[in-house]
């Protein structure tokens, strides 16, 4: 057994990190200023758009891309009942209404067909989540969001690398919106970004992203001298700053290093696994790529004799970190209690939110540390 416990998730920080953030200290501008410009322009050049708006949450950017859509009460939008929380309560907080769609057993997104069903004469968008890395099918949803007059908002948390025909994820869509917490692919330890298709989009999030102000404190208090500036409407405290942005513009320069590492991993898992009674993830669909956020095997334990909740406990006994993505929301009691929803109406969702772990993926790991997850992996399911 492993003498140190291997914390799922943990990021890889290295040395030019920690000195661009001491960098950052030592400038004097810790807030948002020169380096979130520079964070925001990188990123957009990454993904091929043009208006990239940084704040600090993806939360936060699925808010307000909710809002500068012009969703409030009333509209309906439709989404994936296997996602964080944060994707429902985002439509909430912005005055909309959620309605979910059942996930493709074997993607584990959202499913097209189902969608179709959920579209009413109140749907006024379609949030499909990229889930784990791997690309919604987007040209049946861009299809449906044509046809019907819906904006397409985009959650890209677990998809800073995912491209679908050629095309990169967050750029389907009128918003797509991005993470960089501390379990991401590139991460400025709190942190996200929504690129906007319109310029028009782009100029109100950033106005929306700190108290609704005309201009940001890098344009008052930068050396072109002071500008006065005007609230045009109640805005939020939604701002990144550049003691996050100088994390994030080092791990931009390893972005695809990182990917390459974290495939690596991914292969091993699939080839050492191969021969157990778990069901593998789906392999990756021609002319899509993965982002490998996330390695999730299901546990059925009519297959396996162990529970999924028996095999979490049973990993962390070996030292191993595993996470579970997700439980499905209509498992939840605040969402049953508001909205009614029952797991038994979204079943592919509710089957895999009750039998999925998460095991380690990170670019951090080490040949011997993913040696350790498989072996943890096979020796809990032979005492099963």
């Amino acid at each position: 057994m492993r003498e140190k416990f291997l914390v799922f998730g943990s990021p890889r920080i290295t040395e030019d990190e920690i000195e661009e953030v001491v960098s950052c200290l030592r400038s004097g501008w810790i807030g948002t200023g020169p380096r979130v410009a520079e964070f925001e322009r990188r990123f957009a050049a990454y993904k091929d758009a043009e208006h990239a708006v940084a704040v600090n949450s993806c939360t936060a950017a699925l808010h307000l891309s909710i809002l500068a859509a012009g969703i409030g009460p009333g509209d309906e939008v439709i989404t994936t009942p296997l996602t964080f929380c944060a994707s429902v309560n985002a439509i909430i907080h912005a005055g909309g209404t959620p309605v979910l769609a059942d996930v493709d057993p074997r993607s584990m997104n959202i499913d097209p067909k189902s969608v179709k069903t959920k579209i009413t004469s109140r749907t006024k968008a379609i949030l499909p989540v990229h889930f784990a890395g791997r690309a919604c099918d987007m040209d049946p949803l861009c299809a449906l969001a044509d046809e019907h007059g819906l904006t397409i908002i985009e959650d890209c948390a677990h998809a800073i690398e995912t491209e679908y025909h050629g095309r990169k994820a967050g750029c389907f869509g009128d918003f797509g919106c991005f993470s960089f917490y501390v379990t991401k692919n590139v991460i400025t330890g709190e942190g996200g970004l929504i690129l906007a298709r319109k310029p028009e989009h782009a100029a109100r999030l950033k106005v929306l992203a700190l108290h609704g102000m005309s201009s940001d404190a890098w344009n008052r208090f930068g050396d072109s001298g002071y500008k006065h500036y005007l609230v045009t409407e109640a805005g939020f405290k939604y701002n990144m700053m550049d003691l996050q942005a100088s994390l994030g513009l080092r791990q931009l320069d390893k972005v695809e290093a990182y990917w390459r590492r974290r495939e690596a991993i991914w292969a091993r898992y699939m080839d050492a696994l191969a021969d157990l009674p778990l069901t593998l993830p789906a392999p990756v669909e021609a002319d899509t790529r993965h982002a490998y956020h996330l390695y999730s095997v299901m546990v059925d334990e009519t297959r396996t004799g162990i529970s999924r909740d028996a095999f979490l406990t049973a990993m962390t006994g070996r030292k191993i970190g595993v996470g579970v993505h997700y439980l499905s929301l209509p498992e939840h009691p605040y969402y049953q209690e508001r909205f009614g929803w029952s797991p038994q109406d979204y079943p592919h969702a509710r089957d895999i939110g009750r039998q999925t772990v998460s095991l380690p993926l990170s670019a951090k790991l080490t040949d011997e540390d993913v040696d350790d997850v498989i072996t943890a992996v096979r020796g809990v399911l032979a005492k099963s």
